[in-house]
């Protein structure tokens, strides 16, 4: 996968971690530096280790769907940006109010935002791509988004939740078609 890819992988991957980032930042009543590195971090190391995990998975069972494998990566990812367009767009109710702070309120959500990387990394597996580069990025570009939409949340409030996360989706789902076209119409060698 070439490095651009793995950019706007982390980039979709990041959508829904910067989503909840941006909520966490409506909960926070007074926003310090520190609260918004302990969310960015968590989301970061979750969405680093969970592709590892899925391309550790992926390992084991590569060379049995190594025929359809493109068939596989795009199935995921426009499953995963499906989701995440549809979630986007359903309703939540305004009576949860939660800490994000709160060390179990942030490993649930943590891990709830990172399971979509799971999936991607049992793709990375299939496509044969470079992890640890891919899993850097998707790190790296996570703890940033995060970061951000922290102070952006308390800022500016619910405004971008929905769009951010429909675009994140939108990304994966390009990403997946581009790959089963660039299969189906390579020349075999």
């Amino acid at each position: 996968m070439v490095p651009i890819t793995n950019i706007f992988v982390g980039l979709g991957l990041a959508a829904d971690a910067f989503a909840v980032s941006a909520s966490s930042g409506i909960q926070i009543k007074y926003i310090k530096i520190n609260k918004a590195l302990k969310i960015a971090l968590s989301f970061g190391i979750f969405q680093t280790l969970m592709p590892l995990i899925g391309w550790w998975v992926g390992l084991s069972f590569r060379d049995w769907i190594s025929s359809v494998d493109h068939w596989v990566v795009f199935g995921l990812l426009n499953f995963i940006g499906g989701r995440m367009i549809y979630e986007s767009t359903q309703e939540e109710s305004s009576d949860k109010k939660f800490n994000p702070l709160e060390i179990y309120t942030l490993l649930i959500l943590s891990i709830a935002t990172s399971l979509d990387a799971l999936a991607v990394g049992v793709g990375f597996a299939v496509l044969k791509t470079s992890i640890f580069a891919a899993i850097s990025v998707i790190g790296i570009i996570t703890f940033f988004l995060c970061f951000f939409g922290v102070f952006v949340g308390h800022k500016f409030g619910n405004c971008f939740k929905i769009k951010i996360e429909i675009l994140g989706g939108l990304i994966l789902i390009i990403i997946g078609s581009k790959i089963l076209v660039e299969h189906l119409t390579s020349v075999p060698t």
